[in-house]
């Protein structure tokens, strides 16, 4: 199944469960409980966001828009951020004057029960749709899939404060306002959560290196080197959406034709969309080598200026260089 319709799922469930957790806020007149259904309105309003930035990320390339419509993901992933981030402030407002003003608590036992089920569903959904947003590179679901599991990590919490003030209460300690304290630590947790998903989304727009991903294309590089890769540098990842877009420069020996730089080009391209996959789109420019490379070049040559000392392995600072070595 595809990220746009993993996404309708998603958006589905989050409606079930929206529906549970009104139920228990009702039937028990929690305000913790009602962080939990106010986080689950942000899911439904975020997923319906994150689905229309699928449907446009999946649109082909364009003469107005050559590199794609992925960046709908971001600016989705941004938008569901800041909506999260809200809510968290929102329900530290509500918790706030719960806490001057605590209210009785009723049925906690069957709105307990409406939050537990609707927190584990929340968890198993979340975590697929982090996995499968990771795996294909797509921040609206990863994104989707985070506030899934903050959503569940509040339930729980919320089940175990419950817990224990009914617990406290039934050995004589009335404690009311447990209920708006718990709901105030959850809300700076969503508050946070939100505040997290902006900044990754803003490191996206602003071209922030990613170095884990830099890493992963050193690694390729480096198992698969061929004789004439004499060299890597200015090396660049940029992220849109789920596409990758590698632009590097790759020092060829200076004597090889450009049919025959055609094909190492071809081969480097291949082998980094072997591991990424068709969402990789590879830039390569060839440069012709230099006497400073001739030390670490093992091919034998006429105008070779110094003797092979041994191959060079490239490293995470080489391949990000933006110039050869003179």
């Amino acid at each position: 199944m595809g990220n746009y319709g993993f996404q309708k799922i998603i958006v589905a469930v989050g409606v079930a469960l929206l529906g549970m957790k009104l139920a228990a806020w009702l039937i028990t007149s929690s305000v913790a409980i009602m962080t939990d259904a106010l986080e689950s309105v942000v899911n439904v309003a975020a997923g319906l966001i994150g689905l229309y930035a699928l449907y446009l990320a999946a649109k082909p390339a364009d003469r107005e828009h050559p590199f794609g419509h992925g960046g709908a993901e971001t600016i989705s992933s941004s938008i569901e951020g800041v909506m999260i981030a809200v809510a968290g402030a929102f329900i530290i407002m509500e918790a706030s004057s719960r806490i001057l003003n605590p209210q009785e608590i009723r049925q906690l036992d069957l709105g307990l029960v409406l939050v537990a089920v609707a927190g584990a569903v929340n968890y198993a959904l979340g975590r697929t749709a982090i996995s499968k947003g990771r795996r294909n590179g797509s921040p609206a679901l990863e994104a989707s899939g985070k506030h899934l599991c903050s959503d569940t990590y509040s339930s729980i919490g919320i089940i175990a404060g419950l817990l224990a003030m009914t617990h406290l209460s039934s050995v004589g300690h009335d404690l009311p306002w447990i209920d708006g304290a718990i709901a105030m630590f959850f809300g700076f947790v969503i508050l946070g959560t939100g505040a997290g998903v902006v900044k990754k989304s803003m490191d996206a727009v602003l071209g922030t290196a990613d170095t884990a991903l830099l890493g992963c294309l050193l690694k390729i590089l480096n198992a698969h080197r061929r004789e004439d890769w004499i060299d890597v540098h200015a090396v660049r990842v940029l992220k849109v959406g789920s596409t990758l877009h590698v632009d590097m420069h790759i020092v060829l020996p200076r004597h090889m034709a450009v049919w025959e730089q055609q094909m190492e080009f071809s081969r480097v391209g291949s082998v980094i969309k072997w591991e990424f996959g068709d969402r990789v789109d590879v830039n390569i420019m060839a440069e012709p080598c230099l006497d400073a490379h001739c030390p670490h070049c093992p091919k034998g040559c006429a105008v070779r200026a110094a003797g092979y000392t041994g191959r060079e392995e490239w490293t995470l600072e080489g391949i990000s260089a933006k110039g050869a070595p003179k």
